[in-house]
């Protein structure tokens, strides 16, 4: 049977020629549709390294535009104002907050002639750790003892600490700003979490690194506060928590948000994306479904006076229904095996990097496979039914 259909579709090689065409550009669409989601699904189920529950940022909006530097009685001011709410159970001060759209990023290097690495940064206080349930696996996180350290210290990441320091126990270790210049910064490792995406779930794992701030000894201020505050903690606290902040300084603006609602807005900012190809792939999918369906009728109207003969000899309708299904079915695992042959080189050559890794490919290519196969199915069913009602009479005296 096999054979048999084989060289029945090599014999018409040439009107199958753009027939496995459109298969193959819908196998592509597909594969990109499924290859983008499958890579938000492995993201979003890798492990964040904090925790958003429950917590709070504040941004100060000063009106200076971030020229008036903030003193160490600034911060306790605020440290101790917040303290005294009785829904607040830790405060902790940064440069911006997790699921924020802001982004600090330098190049770093172990020491001059080592290779540099990609790092996004930023400012953090003490009590940093504890607001946002960071997990420490090795070392320890900021505290009085780093007060003075020649080199600034940080806390790293996993994935920053096998990329800086391979092979090596990174906490103890220094590096330094890899565009080098007479203000080099040195850096010294005092501790290193297992995770941190900034911003969120659909954020591909980078390397971080926490910098630890100290008043007025670096450039610049923090103005964002996280706090930490109470379980079932009500929308409401907002308010009162605005009217605290007023107390201490008047003269300020304060942007208050819960982090659970910058995680919605970030997840629907990333997802948009995602959601308006998979409307245009499917409206796609839809117009090459319209072309196989007319395609396959056409085929089926000229073989008529072939199925008549093949209905003569004996040849029963279940076995041309079936026949024409089959022949579908293997055009498009031709046109299948041509786009894998076409896309295996994506993840061989590393093209899109980690975006495009072997699961990622594995899922893609399982989902548009079976959606490719789905849609030939749709689309034969009716000309095989069409072709199978035919008469033997009717079908070798059609003109």
């Amino acid at each position: 049977m096999f054979r048999h259909l084989l060289k029945l579709t090599w014999k018409r090689k040439s009107r199958n020629l753009m027939l496995s065409l459109e298969i193959l550009l819908a196998f592509a669409i597909v594969f990109g549709v499924a290859a983008f989601a499958a890579r938000y699904a492995q993201l979003y189920r890798m492990p964040l390294g904090f925790d958003s529950n429950d917590a709070w940022s504040v941004t100060i909006q000063a009106g200076d535009n971030g020229k008036t530097r903030f003193d160490a009685g600034v911060y306790d001011s605020l440290r101790r104002g917040l303290a005294e709410l009785p829904e607040v159970s830790r405060i902790a001060f940064a440069s911006f907050e997790p699921y924020a759209f802001s982004t600090y990023a330098s190049d770093m290097r172990r020491d001059a002639k080592a290779p540099q690495v990609h790092t996004e940064m930023i400012e953090a206080d003490d009590a940093l750790a504890g607001v946002l349930g960071l997990n420490l696996v090795e070392g320890r996180w900021f505290s009085a003892l780093d007060n003075g350290s020649a080199a600034r210290p940080v806390v790293i990441n996993r994935r920053m600490a096998e990329a800086m320091f391979p092979g090596v126990r990174a906490v103890g270790q220094q590096f330094i700003d890899g565009e080098g210049g007479k203000t080099t910064v040195a850096y010294r490792v005092v501790g290193v979490v297992d995770e941190f995406r900034a911003k969120g779930e659909f954020e591909a794992p980078v390397n971080f690194a926490f910098q630890r701030f100290e008043v007025g000894r670096h450039d610049g201020d923090i103005r964002t506060i996280l706090l930490k505050v109470k379980p079932g903690t009500a929308r409401d606290f907002e308010r009162r928590l605005n009217a605290r902040l007023k107390l201490i300084r008047n003269d300020w603006a304060y942007q208050i948000t819960p982090l659970s609602t910058l995680r919605k807005t970030m997840l629907h900012t990333r997802a948009t994306p995602l959601v308006l190809v998979s409307v245009i792939a499917a409206f796609m999918l839809v117009m090459v479904a319209f072309g196989l369906f007319g395609a396959l009728w056409q085929n089926t109207t000229a073989r008529i006076p072939e199925i008549g003969l093949r209905r003569a000899i004996g040849a029963s309708a279940a076995s041309i229904y079936r026949q024409i299904v089959l022949e579908q079915f293997m055009l498009s695992s031709i046109a299948i095996g041509l786009g894998l042959v076409l896309l295996v080189q994506l993840p061989l050559t590393g093209v899109f990097g980690e975006s495009l890794n072997w699961a990622v490919f594995a899922a893609a290519a399982g989902l548009s496979m079976a959606v490719i196969y789905l849609l030939s199915l749709v689309c034969a069913l009716y000309p095989g039914w069409r072709a199978s009602r035919l008469s033997p009479t009717e079908a070798l005296h059609y003109e």
